[in-house]
């Protein structure tokens, strides 16, 4: 089964070309035979890297102006926000791991999630992560995610699970996974370089799983002429803002593609599925080498809305 990594930018911080330049990708990769493709964190529409170059408190009103933009491309999925990709996934049948930032269109209309969700090569949305705990400067921007979002799916392909970024070292959130029979360990990511990589390649080796890590591919040059304070955020035209750094390793460790630094493009990989079980005869984290009776993880993965209606109106239409 070939897989690719996208690492390729979006358009940034516009969500309705990004779309586009998503599709043509998929396409593309259908074309050269990927029956699954990734995209990195947030790609749609794009990472709010703006709140790791500005100071605190004195760049709040770019800060604010720059998440006005952000949040008004963000993805709703109360409204289909990821049409165009369900209906790219089931005609080229394929399953799409698809890094968003999500909108909560359903309670404050406002709050900001960086999501993740795996669509199968029927354009059905099987899962939906938010990420539980945004890093640093990322809680200006985003709120935390619930559990309920912790689960591995089967799709076309295999058994699909996701974390993202800096939930790769939070070992009960792994474990979460690999307790699920997980084949397919996918890490979407605005990380890069040696000890991002050594990460990917211990939870390999950890969860006897296939690891496809990638970020986004980002050039100054990418950034639109057009985005408020372009030359303020980003003042050297020549800066990789982000190498990318997409990278495939083999259950038990191995590296079998990448890393991809920068440069753009597609990382195309044949990678044998079946694999990941058979590499857990040595070492099972979730199985004969778990020790249940000293260790035992419980996850709430019940959904915690902020508000709840009575009586449901929308369980009688």
């Amino acid at each position: 089964m070939k897989v690719s990594l996208v690492q390729e930018p979006p358009v940034y911080l516009d969500l309705e070309r990004s779309m586009e330049r998503a599709v043509a990708l998929m396409a593309q990769a259908a074309s050269e035979g990927c029956e699954m493709i990734v995209f990195p964190e947030v790609w749609f529409p794009g990472y709010p890297t703006f709140v790791w170059r500005l100071l605190p408190g004195r760049g709040m009103g770019v800060t604010d102006e720059l998440f006005r933009l952000s949040q008004a491309n963000s993805v709703d999925l109360s409204r289909d926000g990821l049409r165009p990709i369900r209906e790219a996934a089931r005609e080229h049948g394929m399953v799409a791991v698809v890094g968003h930032q999500e909108i909560d269109g359903r309670f404050s209309g406002s709050t900001l999630f960086n999501s993740c969700a795996i669509i199968d090569a029927d354009g059905e949305i099987l899962n939906n992560h938010r990420k539980l705990m945004p890093t640093n400067p990322e809680r200006m921007v985003w709120g935390t995610g619930d559990g309920q979002g912790l689960r591995v799916v089967e799709t076309a392909v295999g058994r699909v699970g996701t974390l993202i970024c800096w939930e790769n070292y939070m070992p009960l959130a792994r474990f979460a996974l690999y307790a699920q029979n997980i084949d397919i360990y996918v890490a979407p990511t605005w990380d890069s370089g040696p000890t991002w990589l050594a990460t990917m390649q211990h939870i390999a080796r950890e969860g006897g799983v296939w690891v496809l890590g990638c970020a986004t591919a980002l050039e100054a040059s990418d950034i639109p002429d057009t985005l408020p304070h372009r030359d303020a955020v980003f003042p050297d035209p020549k800066e990789w803002i982000n190498p990318g750094d997409a990278v495939v390793y083999q259950p038990f460790g191995g590296v079998a593609a990448g890393p991809m630094h920068a440069e753009k493009g597609l990382l195309s990989v044949d990678i044998d599925v079946a694999a990941a079980k058979a590499s857990r005869r040595k070492f099972d984290v979730a199985g004969h080498y778990a020790r249940p009776d000293i260790f035992n993880l419980s996850v709430n993965r019940a959904p915690q809305p902020p508000a709840t209606f009575s009586p449901d109106e929308t369980a009688r239409a």
